[in-house]
């Protein structure tokens, strides 16, 4: 991509001023979409992206600036722009940068441009021709397709000097079920770190009436009722609470600035003793993981919470520093128009020694949210509100009718504690996380898991 002598270059003039530190991180993305709408392509969009983007430290504050021409006048004179946004007095006056192999764990089999286009067409089209003939009721089906290959190379004037290449996979499905003027929507978006063997791996056929069931289901059914009671969270995406009002406490983002609930609770009980959370970057073709992360550093498993003890944060180079900690691995981007900073990758609660039947039986009467959807958190707080978007009321220990219309209202620091049964049935979910340095592929995951009590919103009384 680039030449080490240039890179060298480029970071001893970012270092020009007295910078502590200098890194290059380098891009070049192919991505290709395609969505099937009203049975009709609606687009089918491909194309590169590259860049560049130069960061430096003094101490802990950072400087940034990235440029989509690689030329060599355009890298120094972003160089120089990062190296002039403050002063310091370091002196380095030579960089050795050593190549260093990164060996890939995710073993891709199939290369994206080893299939035509019509035969991706043609998957989309069983997938929406599925959905529709499962019931009269589905009104619209909705389809979208991505493929994307990013290589990356990343220099810093510690020496640091690596490549790496992560290829993605993901095919999302959506449908909607209308009667008497109202709708219900189901879907569902699998992904991975995977070549086409990823979409040869689904069947198009059980994913089209997976999510017309679910639209349908949810249209016909009952309210739920509100209230306070247990709810039991189902596995896979049921984990996006935990991802989006814990998860997102625990990175250095939020932890070296105290705007973190869990700053101050390093080593103490910030859960139930059932609960122990992870997040792990290293599982070979999850769509979360990666190699090294987007700072050049080898991808860890961190283990968040141990049986209910906070044990780390996911840290990034910067934030680390802040903190007085080492960097776990985490520090992420979209690309090199964002400065990276600490992220998820694949992130879940692990799972714990119960039956999910013990669980529905333990329940006189409450919720089971089998699948979660989106949500709003404030950080700060963690205080969220999530609405379920496939639901059934348990009453006597048993899963009776589907209901819809409820939303799990509660805090994400006080619910680590009302966790009292994990199950057995880890699952993942994947989504594309947003924060400061852009969207990235994270899963989230989960056992079923019971909640004592938790706030419902819904339509009827209890």
């Amino acid at each position: 991509m680039i030449k080490k002598m240039l890179l060298e270059k480029v970071l001893l003039k970012a270092l020009s001023n007295g910078a502590d530190f200098a890194e290059v991180f380098v891009e070049d993305t192919f991505e290709s979409k395609i969505q099937l709408l009203d049975r009709k392509i609606k687009n089918s969009i491909e194309g590169n992206d590259f860049g560049a983007g130069i960061r430096v430290f003094y101490g802990t504050k950072a400087i940034y600036a990235f440029t989509n021409n690689l030329s060599e006048k355009s890298l120094l004179a972003a160089a120089d722009a990062v190296s002039k946004a403050d002063a310091g007095k370091n002196e380095i006056l030579k960089i050795d940068l050593m190549s260093e192999k990164v060996i890939s764990p995710h073993k891709i089999k199939i290369p994206f441009d080893e299939i035509s286009k019509s035969e991706k067409i043609d998957f989309m089209r069983k997938i929406d021709n599925s959905a529709r003939r499962y019931s009269e009721l589905i009104s619209q089906v909705n389809v979208n397709y991505l493929e994307k290959v990013q290589k990356v190379q990343i220099a810093n004037s510690e020496g640091v000097f690596k490549s790496d290449e992560r290829i993605y996979a993901r095919i999302a499905a959506y449908s909607i079920a209308s009667k008497n003027g109202e709708m219900q929507t189901g879907g569902d978006g699998p992904g991975a770190f995977k070549g086409y063997e990823f979409f040869k791996s689904i069947n198009p056929q059980k994913l089209g009436e997976k999510v017309a069931e679910q639209a349908k289901k949810m249209l016909l059914a009952d309210y739920a009722p509100s209230g306070k009671f247990p709810v039991i969270i189902g596995n896979g995406f049921g984990g996006v609470i935990f991802h989006e009002a814990c998860g997102h406490s625990l990175e250095t983002t939020g932890v070296a600035k105290g705007a973190s609930v869990f700053a101050d609770k390093m080593n103490k009980q910030i859960a139930n003793k059932c609960v122990t959370a992870i997040d792990d970057g290293t599982v070979p073709n999850l769509w979360g993981s990666t190699t090294i992360d987007d700072e050049g550093n080898p991808t860890q498993r961190t283990i968040l919470i141990k049986n209910g003890i906070l044990k780390s944060f996911m840290i990034d180079k910067l934030g680390g520093k802040k903190i007085g900690m080492e960097s776990t691995g985490s520090g992420r981007r979209q690309s090199y128009k964002f400065a990276p900073t600490s992220r998820m990758r694949n992130t879940y609660i692990a799972p714990g020694n119960d039956k999910f039947e013990d669980m529905i039986a333990s329940i006189d009467f409450g919720i089971y949210a089998k699948k979660m959807g989106g949500g709003s958190v404030l950080p700060g707080t963690g205080d969220f509100n999530f609405a379920i978007s496939e639901g059934y009321l348990i009453k006597n220990g048993k899963i009776t009718k589907p209901v819809r219309g409820a939303t799990l209202i509660g805090n994400g620091a006080k619910i680590l504690h009302k966790i009292s049964m994990v199950s057995t049935d880890l699952k993942y979910s994947e989504g594309m996380c947003g924060s400061v340095s852009g969207a990235v592929p994270a899963c989230v995951g989960q056992p079923s898991i019971k909640v004592d009590e938790i706030i419902v919103g819904g339509r009827k009384e209890k």
